[in-house]
């Protein structure tokens, strides 16, 4: 299963690297998230705002919130 967030970034042509340095986190956090793990809201608001979306587009990329 493709996670949200893993989907949106390779269509993006985007590197995990690339998304950390954007989102201001680790790559392993970028990985941790893609995997499923859980992190902060504030992680979540920085992945969704760096990958260009708006923060009322959370659902799409954190469907369990």
């Amino acid at each position: 299963m493709n996670n949200p967030v893993q989907k949106i970034r390779e269509d993006l042509l985007m590197s995990k690297a690339e998304l950390a340095r954007k989102a201001g986190v680790s790559p392993l956090t970028i990985d941790r998230v893609e995997r499923g793990k859980s992190c902060r809201v504030e992680t979540k608001r920085k992945i969704i705002l760096a990958l260009g979306y708006n923060l009322s587009d959370k659902d799409k990329l954190f469907p369990e919130v």
